[in-house]
């Protein structure tokens, strides 16, 4: 009897950051910047990546360094330039062939919220799927946003004494009613503020009783209640009467959403509406990635099929050294070399300070070596049934040295991760 091999399962995706910040005195115009990107994606789409993942950002990282409360006081430039990812979109797919086009990530409170960003997602793939054959599908990755600074002109601040204090814990639970209205409109339903869940602050939701104290606190003092209350609710932030957006009847096989938060219960929530996977952008401990995928077995919606692990795709630098001229000793040192430089300019732009510990942990949420050293490390690292999002741009300007770590990855790594999981 012959024995049957298992298929190689893997994913490759990649991350593009589009990040305009000074990399060693070196500063590209907004034009040379998009001129990378598209040069970059061009070649992905070549090379056989899965999904092009564009880093979002909203207002500048720049100009908000003045505000009295910044969130990157340190980093020069912008943290990315892709404000439109739906303009974006439209352009990767007529400049390629084969790639899926993803968000990584779209704030949901931003650009007219939820409603807002629904219709947009179903006008886009009205015009996308116009031609018959197109099975390309649009990722709508999506979150709170990673910096507060973006949402506030959008109107997501605290309206009253209460909300302040509790604006930690509230800020997740607004985000929350967002995604119900969101994905509730994208199903093609009839939607009005009454439909959705209501928003009720308890002890859970904080991180400390003195947290949680606090609220009661102040809530006992707007209202004149005489004991702390155990359950408070929050007025809606979305009120409004009934809605559906238009264009209704797109290709919603084109479209998959990917949630942007490791919050058990949003996860949870969030299928029980419709197919929603979920992100692991950040360093996550193995323990949190597995408990994942075990809730998500349990509670990923059924019309999406059984959970895959390659429904999480998992974020890995990568510091690839295969230059022509370097022995393979040389290619390791110069990898290692470049990714400290790297990761150093990203520390010290984020807090202004360099953290060898926090240097280190990234370097753990990296691949770093010639091809056989990066194809080693893969493969004692991940599942061989995991979408792995390649991240090659991370603070390098030079775009042709990017696709060519990108070529290496594709036509090197890959066929020696095939060979190694045999």
């Amino acid at each position: 009897m012959v024995e049957e091999r298992v298929l190689f399962e893997m994913k490759f995706d990649i991350f593009l950051s589009i990040c305009h910040t000074p990399v060693e005195g070196e500063m590209p115009s907004e034009r040379e910047m998009f001129e990378s990107f598209f040069e970059q994606v061009k070649a992905a789409d070549e090379f056989g990546f899965e999904t092009a993942w564009v880093a979002q950002a909203h207002l500048s990282t720049e100009v908000q360094k003045n505000n009295k409360n910044p969130v990157v006081p340190h980093w020069n430039g912008e943290v990315g330039l892709c404000t439109d990812f739906f303009q974006l979109a439209h352009l990767v797919f007529l400049s390629t062939k084969k790639i899926n086009v993803g968000s990584a990530v779209m704030s949901l409170l931003t650009h007219g919220g939820p409603i807002g960003i629904a219709e947009r997602i179903g006008s886009f793939i009205t015009l996308h799927g116009l031609k018959k054959e197109e099975n390309r599908k649009l990722r709508i990755g999506f979150s709170a946003g990673r910096f507060e600074f973006m949402a506030r002109p959008y109107g997501i601040v605290p309206r009253d004494a209460v909300e302040e204090i509790a604006w930690p814990a509230l800020r997740g639970q607004i985000f929350s009613e967002a995604c119900e209205i969101f994905l509730k409109l994208l199903n093609g339903e009839i939607v009005n503020s009454d439909m959705i869940s209501k928003t009720i602050l308890e002890r859970k939701l904080f991180r400390s009783d003195e947290d949680w104290n606090r609220v009661q606190i102040a809530t006992m003092e707007r209202d004149g209640l005489k004991e702390m209350p155990e359950k408070i609710e929050i007025p809606k932030r979305y009120e409004f009467e009934d809605v559906k957006n238009i264009p209704q009847n797109w290709n919603r096989d084109l479209l998959d959403l990917i949630l942007g938060s490791h919050d058990p219960e949003l996860q949870k929530k969030v299928n029980k509406i419709r197919p929603v996977k979920t992100f692991n952008l950040s360093i996550t401990p193995p323990e949190v990635i597995e408990k994942t995928h075990e809730r998500m077995r349990e509670h990923y919606h059924p019309e999406g099929g059984s959970w895959k692990r390659e429904y999480m795709p998992r974020t890995i630098m990568v510091f690839i050294n295969d230059e022509d001229g370097l022995s393979e000793r040389e290619k390791t040192e110069q990898a290692n070399l470049e990714a400290e430089k790297a990761l150093n300019s990203y520390w010290g732009a984020l807090e202004g300070t360099i953290d060898p510990m926090k240097v280190s942990k990234a370097a753990d949420n990296a691949v770093i070596g010639n091809v056989e050293e990066i194809a080693e490390q893969i493969v004692e690292r991940f599942h061989p049934e995991d979408c792995v999002m390649t991240w090659f741009d991370f603070f390098n300007h030079d775009s042709k040295r990017v696709i060519r770590n990108m070529k290496a990855f594709m036509k090197k790594v890959v066929p020696r991760i095939e060979e190694l999981r045999k």
